[in-house]
């Protein structure tokens, strides 16, 4: 049986008079790695940002249309949205570390909500520290500045960060597009160890590492979901032309 963690229904979105997205009906698939593809400006990230209700920050946003994580419509008129965004992680394009300590950088989400004693705060920054595969560079300084690590030590300090909640969904805007070679493999690797505990949702212009990590993948085009399905089939065989000609570099 399959298990869906987030599902969009007829997703529209305006920003004003421009309409973002169109009729997006998207399944996300529970403790699996969906990669959004497709060019520069096709609404992709807009589309991330939906799920953690992102888009409410920007004027003039309309939305319509359904988006449920389990069985929660996150749009309803008495979602809390402090809540949700506790149970949907992000994880941005440029590291983005505050100028504090790692320990508190990765502790800041639960110290703001003051109900967790210092003993549960060091647990829970180990804990999240481990599973992003950072503990062992940086136990031994947890007090130093963030600002003094590396581009990929930082952005694995922003998914310990995000991590830190216990979030059911994990949104990556196109995490590696800043890094190395190296630090891009480690994120990578990371990802599917991570989908284990959570589900993960990934923006990238890389196709060849939406071919790599992901178990779906969705491509969208002009502000519509062209083309769901399995990555692997995916790949081999799309079902839409546009598909096939954004995988073989057409357009892009």
């Amino acid at each position: 049986m399959v298990n869906i963690q987030i599902q969009t229904s007829e997703l529209n979105l305006w920003f004003g008079k421009n309409h973002v997205l169109r009729d997006v009906n998207l399944p996300v698939h529970s403790n699996q790695v969906t990669a959004m593809i497709g060019p520069s400006g096709c609404g992709k990230s807009t589309l991330l940002r939906c799920f953690n209700r992102m888009n409410d920050l920007i004027p003039e946003t309309r939305i319509t249309g359904k988006i449920t994580l389990g069985e929660e419509d996150i749009y309803a008129p008495r979602a809390d949205v402090t809540t949700i965004r506790s149970r949907v992680g992000m994880v941005f394009q440029k590291p983005n570390p505050f100028p504090k300590s790692i320990f508190n950088n990765v502790a800041y989400g639960l110290m703001i909500q003051g109900k967790f004693p210092r003993h549960e705060l060091r647990d829970r920054v180990e804990e999240s520290l481990r599973a992003a595969w950072l503990w062992d560079e940086v136990k031994d300084r947890l007090n130093s500045s963030a600002m003094c690590l590396s581009g990929g030590q930082q952005q694995r300090l922003c998914i310990a960060r995000a991590l830190a909640n216990r979030p059911k969904v994990l949104l990556l805007d196109e995490p590696t597009s800043a890094l190395d070679p190296q630090s891009t493999a480690k994120i990578e690797e990371l990802c599917l160890e991570l989908k284990k505990s959570v589900t993960i949702l990934i923006v990238t212009h890389n196709v060849a590492q939406a071919g790599r990590i992901s178990d779906h993948t969705a491509f969208m085009y002009l502000g519509e979901l062209v083309e769901f399905d399995r990555t692997e089939k995916m790949f081999t065989v799309p079902a839409d032309k546009r598909t096939e000609a954004y995988l073989t570099g057409v357009f892009g």
